[in-house]
């Protein structure tokens, strides 16, 4: 099986600000659909949600998206517009790791790595990036093993880690990894870092039967705990969301709509037959 999965940002009634903001600096990219709680848009092929869920939950740097841009030229002006209204946490310079590379917060709260591509002639991609910090510092190629247990069609593709000698000899400096063909980064942080996982950056991962819904909801919670509306946290404190494919095109529809909403509100782990039913 292969599972569509994609990033959910948590915002303050400002999803669509956001989604329209990103959109204006990335090529390819449009808004697929929106109600007042969502928004669901892609960054050249690369798929989103901006739910407007509240000031509950703020989005910190322990999820940032990190941008892979092909020139030099790309790689300055992607940083220089999603920086307006927003503050550096590394300006934009040459670093050992890249010769083009900056770390910002934007005007929304949501932190960006901006890098030229490794390698001449990669293509230029955006991955969720993790950052393992504090209490769950030295975890982070745990949890690539971890997830790629999970996930049918999954791979390692490169990591780095601090050297011998190092204080962090054998901590996962930088690795990239795919599950089910969506890319994503973890590093360990060392220092002192006062953010964690929070609900404020999710994955949905899409299922098409109740026996998928299952596997992932009993293998992700173990360890972590549950939480309403296919919501959980696993081992590592981050949130997934466990979702039925169909769920958009129910909560959409005028006619079921508000029963569907009634009915997946009191459940934890969503129940296929009963959102059908509605």
């Amino acid at each position: 099986m292969v599972n569509p999965i994609y990033p959910c940002l948590w915002f303050n009634g400002t999803a669509k600000d956001a989604a329209e903001f990103y959109c204006s600096v990335f090529a390819n990219a449009a808004i697929r659909s929106e109600t007042p709680m969502v928004v669901d848009f892609q960054l050249g092929g690369f798929r989103l949600l901006g739910l407007n869920g509240g000031p509950m939950f703020t989005i910190n740097p322990s999820i940032s998206l990190f941008v892979s841009c092909e020139t030099v030229e790309e790689t300055n002006r992607v940083y220089d517009q999603l920086i307006e209204g927003g503050s550096a946490m590394m300006p934009i310079d040459e670093y050992p790791w890249s010769p083009r590379y900056g770390w910002l917060k934007d005007r929304f709260g949501l932190t960006w790595q901006v890098s030229l591509v490794n390698n001449p002639g990669d293509p230029g991609k955006i991955r969720p990036s993790f950052l393992f910090t504090g209490a769950k510092f030295g975890r982070a190629e745990e949890s690539i093993d971890f997830y790629n247990s999970l996930f049918s069609h999954s791979s390692k593709d490169f990591l780095v880690h601090f050297p011998e000698g190092d204080d962090f000899a054998g901590k996962l400096m930088y690795g990239e990894y795919s599950l089910d063909g969506f890319e994503m980064i973890a590093m360990d942080g060392p220092g002192e870092h006062r953010f964690d996982f929070n609900e404020a950056v999710s994955f949905v991962v899409e299922c098409d039967t109740q026996d998928e819904i299952d596997y992932f909801w009993n293998r992700l919670t173990a360890g972590g705990e549950e939480s309403r509306c296919g919501w959980l946290k696993d081992r590592f404190g981050v949130s997934w969301q466990i979702v039925p494919s169909i769920l958009n095109e129910l909560i959409q529809d005028p006619v079921r709509a508000q029963r569907v909403f009634a009915a997946f509100s009191t459940m934890n782990k969503l129940e296929l037959a009963v959102l059908l039913n509605c």
